[in-house]
């Protein structure tokens, strides 16, 4: 055992270290070589789906060929056709001021489960190589032929279209110690790992980006408006799809009171069977294990295997078993994730109620995962959606299918992410964005240094005085008017402060004071300018329009406004 799990760390360690080596030369490839590679390996898949789902379910023993088959089918038809126009390469999306260019991240490490072995396997190389990564899968011991040949089948397709043959390794030896080793190498650039909560945690402490999953334990509730017989449909759809192995599969009906009776008529008709008090304390013994943690016996088997195992009699063509609940938790063990054509059945007293049990279930093994629920009106689908810690919330179809992408027009996905409520990085159906880096080229938008006019050196230059005070301004003007008042008017330059006896046609009085600002150029040049008394802003502006100069001496009243303007513009002569 030993040697055996050397060998698997050193297997682990050689297979990183050629996937890493190959990443060189899948990193520089085009779009277009890229989308021929993943064209040819999904299509490859796609003509081998029938026989690697009879070999998952002959080496596994869940679930159902048939519907393995369809899983495989999705994976390789649907993920590819909703990916296969995504661009991974160069510039993926641009606009005036942000450019995004995409960079692929490096060693994928794959962890595969068992309960869908094939069509995780699918999935997650498809994306992988989608974005232009390399990728080295880990599969559960007990699928690792399964998912062997599902790599090899798609690695050789992926050759001839032009991948490097050591894109795509799956290691042989299927130990704790070898995909421990895988998860943690130094070359190893993320982790996608589907499977139990142990390696989940595993993966997350290994100190690289990881994106896990957790349990689902999705409860589903018929509100009293939906369509009961497809409701019932959709529920049995989705419980009984490969035998409930896919971890969105419904795993309690949650139904109110008013309809319960048409619910359990509808079960009944389309091959549910509802189990007594003892026939149902007999199967919740094989539910559990001594530990009381989910029986991986019991796991992707049909209602009449588990039926025989824990020794009761059920009808033929029984198609799922349900038992009424009255609790949730450890004491109730119909209440857990059962990964089975098993339901815990629960009736409540409308919305509030429904949803408050919806959450205590969630929060007892499936936080963040999957909720469901069937009715005909929108606002209650949408308020049970706000109300509910999960990822997903799946209305009018089977949560199986909705959750994954396959009835509704979520991302279709073989790993759902279940955020922080499950303690994962994201909530988001993973795809192959989540194995990308995006590098944003951003143009400034808002200026930080932005460049000022010059102030004139006037400006510069002008000493800092303190302005006199309003009331110091008024009483000077009107000393000045009083004055002037009494004062006899001189023959050539009427005061200011005297107004024409007659009216005048011009909406503004002549201003007589001009003379005494502008002196007349056809003076004589002995006569000296004579200054003025009182200067506002108005009159200097009407000198700096004319080209004059004002003419003060240090008894003029200037007012501040007109201070800073005239000796702005140097309109200021002082004599």
């Amino acid at each position: 055992m030993a040697d055996k799990d050397l060998m698997a760390q050193q297997e682990a360690r050689d297979a990183v270290d050629a996937a890493f080596a190959a990443f060189s030369d899948v990193s520089q490839m085009t779009q277009d070589a890229v989308d021929a590679i993943c064209s040819a390996m999904a299509s490859a898949a796609l003509a081998d789906s029938e026989r690697l789902g009879r070999l998952a379910h002959e080496e596994t023993g869940f679930g159902r060929p048939e519907d393995k088959r369809e899983k495989n089918r999705f994976a390789a038809e649907d993920v590819w056709n909703y990916f296969r126009k995504l661009r991974t390469v160069g510039v993926v999306n641009e606009t005036e001021n942000i450019v995004e260019i995409a960079s692929p991240r490096g060693v994928v490490a794959a962890i595969i489960p068992s309960t869908n072995p094939t069509s995780t396997a699918i999935f997650k190389i498809i994306i992988a190589i989608k974005s232009r990564n390399t990728i080295v899968l880990s599969p559960h011991p007990s699928a690792a032929g399964c998912i062997a040949e599902t790599a090899r089948i798609m690695r050789d397709a992926g050759v001839r279209a032009g991948l490097p043959q050591a894109a795509i390794q799956c290691l042989t030896y299927s130990t704790i110690e070898g995909t421990e080793a895988l998860m943690r190498h130094k070359r190893t650039a993320v982790i996608l790992a589907t499977g139990g909560t142990g390696l989940v945690r595993a993966a997350y402490s290994s100190g690289k980006p990881a994106f896990g999953v957790g349990p689902g334990n999705v409860p589903v509730y018929i509100e009293s408006t939906a369509n009961v017989e497809k409701a019932v449909a959709d529920i049995l759809t989705g419980t009984c799809f490969d035998n409930g192995t896919i971890c969105a599969s419904e795993q309690s009906v949650v139904v109110d009171r008013a309809i319960e009776s048409a619910v359990r008529e509808q079960f009944l008709a389309q091959g549910g069977h509802f189990l007594g008090r003892k026939d149902a304390d007999a199967v919740a013994k094989v539910l559990l294990t001594p530990q009381r943690t989910l029986n991986a016996a019991i796991v992707g088997r049909s209602a009449q295997h588990i039926a025989e195992v824990a020794g009761i009699t059920i009808p033929d063509g029984t198609r799922c078993l349900l038992a009424d609940c009255d609790g949730v938790g450890r004491d109730h063990p119909w209440s857990i994730e059962k990964l089975s054509p098993t339901l815990a059945f629960f009736v409540v007293d409308g919305v509030e109620q429904a949803a408050s049990r919806c959450e205590e279930i969630l929060r007892f093994g499936g936080m963040g995962h999957t909720a469901g629920m069937h009715t005909s009106d929108r606002a209650a689908a949408i308020e049970y959606g706000r109300r509910m810690p999960a990822s997903r919330v799946v209305i009018n179809s089977p949560t199986t299918h909705g959750a994954i992408g396959f009835s509704t027009d979520l991302a279709p996905s073989m790993t759902l992410g279940c955020g922080s409520w499950g303690g994962n990085v994201t909530s988001d159906n993973v795809s192959p964005i989540h194995l990308m880096d995006i590098k944003r080229v951003a143009f400034e938008t808002k200026p930080i240094n932005v460049v000022r006019p010059r102030e004139s050196k006037v400006a510069e230059a002008a000493p800092v005085r303190t302005l006199p005070k309003r009331e110091d301004i008024a009483r000077l003007v009107d000393s000045f008017l009083s004055e002037r008042a009494a004062a006899p008017p001189l023959p050539s330059t009427p005061s200011r402060a005297e107004k024409s006896p007659e009216p005048v046609a011009s909406p503004e009085p002549p201003r007589t004071v001009i003379h005494h600002m502008y002196p007349d150029p056809e003076a004589k040049a002995e006569a000296p300018p004579t200054p003025v008394d009182f200067v506002s802003e108005t009159d200097v502006r009407d000198a700096i329009q004319m080209g004059k100069k004002i003419y003060i001496t240090k008894k003029t009243i200037v007012t501040p406004a007109a201070r800073d303007l005239g000796e702005e513009k140097e309109v200021f002569a002082t004599l």
